[in-house]
């Protein structure tokens, strides 16, 4: 990325072939290790932030993750010059962040400017200070390039997502398709709500501007009714006040899913409250709050343009697709859930390798599941064991909320209350806990069922707790006959206690079947 295309990614292809349904773990090959820990800084309009990605490469942690709000945008749009005091306040935590990169031991620093840096007619002495102060250079990136990178952001956490992505910042507004893996046509706009605030002529200027730039765009995009995806602080921060207005339950933004309807609903609702309780009792801040009005009219006129069949809040966005760019392909087109949950279990699992074992050892019950629901049970027993070290008597608490509170990509909301319904029972057979009992009621009965067999299942195999379980004992699902088979070897039937027989008890009558152990000689 010069001042217009960032320099060619020196992480090498290492040819590792995939073993099995989901492949080798990448995080352990020199490749993927080479990602380790990488630091953006994403200096926009609004706010300036750093984020220090670490872990699995393919879904990485977030290191570290700090935002100033500088609002170096203001009044660009009517002085041509960016903010003074957002210089300021820029230039110091520009200070700061370098600082922090060179205490983390970060060998570069890769920053990005966006909309009001490239706007703005000081904006090349605003980079030549930040060198001159750090010895870190500024690319200034162009919207179209803005809009690629929002929508590789959006492909580190959904692979095989197709649609349209939209990423607002404070003084733009970039849209680009995406489908296959790959980007497709983009386009810059200057629908930011900083600019949109500095208008003169009040709510009627604003909504002729707004749609006459939106039927431009969208005259340049064409038909886009897949999915939309929403990237950017105020998306963020109308998806909260959404939240509120319905009373949801999982205050997990990314996958957080609104419809037409609920976009139009949310207009009305904060039309009708006082902004400032709203925003404390969404959690956000005044800076931002003070934008919501102005993005909630873009909003507004973007769904009604482009009338998309479902909306996806994405936490992943510019900074996201930074990191992407570094990536080679065959870590692109990774799951991000699978490779996330692998990372997990070797830094926090007893015995790092045994999820796979586990796996492979229940799923003769899930032969006919679709490969969406395999995926999830491969997650499942991936994290089985990475809550060990809570105390007995909250384990089963501490799984779910870990599960569904998790910061990963790869899961709608409804997969990660599977998902914590799952590794809940792989450590109680009941789930009478009253504080989540909002958070169950989020999916059916029949979910909340399959999900209490998935962690009865787990919650049996871990007592077979050996390094070849695959070799030594074989699970048998007959569902026609509601017949759950065990057969072990000799050497295996120690193993087969009264608390083993008794969790495999519960896991057949669970599938209402008959549970039936046999002996096998090795």
């Amino acid at each position: 990325m010069t001042e217009q295309t960032t320099p060619a990614s020196s992480v090498p292809e290492t040819g590792v072939a995939d073993l099995g349904l989901f492949g080798k773990p990448l995080f352990q090959d020199p490749g993927a290790r080479a990602l380790r820990r990488v630091g953006v800084v994403d200096v926009g309009s609004n706010s300036v932030r750093m984020v220090v990605f670490d872990g699995a490469a393919r879904s990485p942690a977030y290191f570290y993750n700090e935002k100033i709000m500088c609002a170096l945008g203001a009044g660009v749009a009517e002085t041509g010059h960016l903010s003074p005091e957002g210089r300021v306040r820029a230039l110091s935590a520009m200070r700061r962040f370098k600082k922090l990169a060179d205490g983390m031991g970060l060998s570069e620093l890769t920053v990005v400017a966006t909309a009001a840096v490239r706007d703005a007619s000081d904006g090349r002495a605003f980079c030549d200070d930040v060198r001159a102060a750090t010895g870190l250079r500024i690319w200034v990136i162009v919207g179209e390039e803005e809009a690629r990178l929002s929508a590789q952001g959006v492909l580190l956490g959904w692979p095989g997502a197709y649609g349209l992505v939209c990423d607002i910042g404070g003084s733009s507004m970039e849209l680009a398709e995406i489908s296959g893996g790959r980007v497709g046509r983009r386009v810059s706009s200057n629908l930011g709500p900083l600019k949109l605030r500095d208008l003169s002529g009040g709510a009627k200027a604003r909504e002729a501007v707004i749609k006459e730039v939106m039927d431009g765009v969208a005259e340049k995009m064409g038909k886009q009714r897949d999915r939309l995806f929403l990237v950017g602080g105020s998306w963020r921060a109308i998806a909260r006040i959404d939240m509120i207005r319905r009373d949801y339950p999982l205050h997990v933004l990314h996958e957080y899913r609104m419809t037409r309807q609920s976009v139009r609903d949310t207009i009305e609702f904060i039309k009708k409250s006082d902004m400032d309780t709203l925003r404390q009792e969404a959690g956000v801040s005044a800076a931002r709050a003070a934008l919501v009005p102005f993005a909630i009219e873009v909003l507004g006129r973007l769904v009604k343009t482009f009338k998309p069949k479902d909306i996806a809040i994405s936490s992943y966005g510019i900074r996201e697709g930074m990191l992407y760019e570094q990536m080679p392909q065959r870590l692109r087109d990774r799951d991000p859930l699978v490779e996330a949950c692998r990372f997990a279990e070797a830094k926090d699992a007893r015995m790092p390798g045994f999820g796979r074992k586990l796996y492979n050892f229940i799923l003769p019950i899930y032969k006919s599941a679709p490969p969406a629901r395999k995926r999830l049970i491969k997650a499942a027993c991936l994290l089985h064991d990475v809550s060990w070290r809570a105390h007995p008597d909250y384990r089963a608490e501490v799984s779910f909320d870990n599960s569904t509170r998790a910061n990963m990509g790869g899961l709608k909301h409804s997969e990660r209350i599977f998902m914590g319904l799952a590794l809940m029972h792989r450590y109680s057979n009941k789930r009478d806990n009253a504080r989540f009992a909002d958070l169950y009621a989020m999916v059916d009965e029949q979910t909340r069922a399959e999900a209490e067999i998935l962690g009865k299942a787990m919650r049996f195999g871990a007592m077979l707790w050996m390094d070849k379980i695959d070799e030594l004992g074989e699970i048998r699902w007959f569902p026609k006959k509601k017949e759950l088979h065990l057969r072990l070897t000799d050497d295996m039937m120690p193993l087969y206690g009264e608390v083993a027989a008794a969790r495999f008890c519960s896991l057949a009558s669970a599938l209402d079947a008959t549970a039936i152990v046999k002996t096998a000689r090795r």
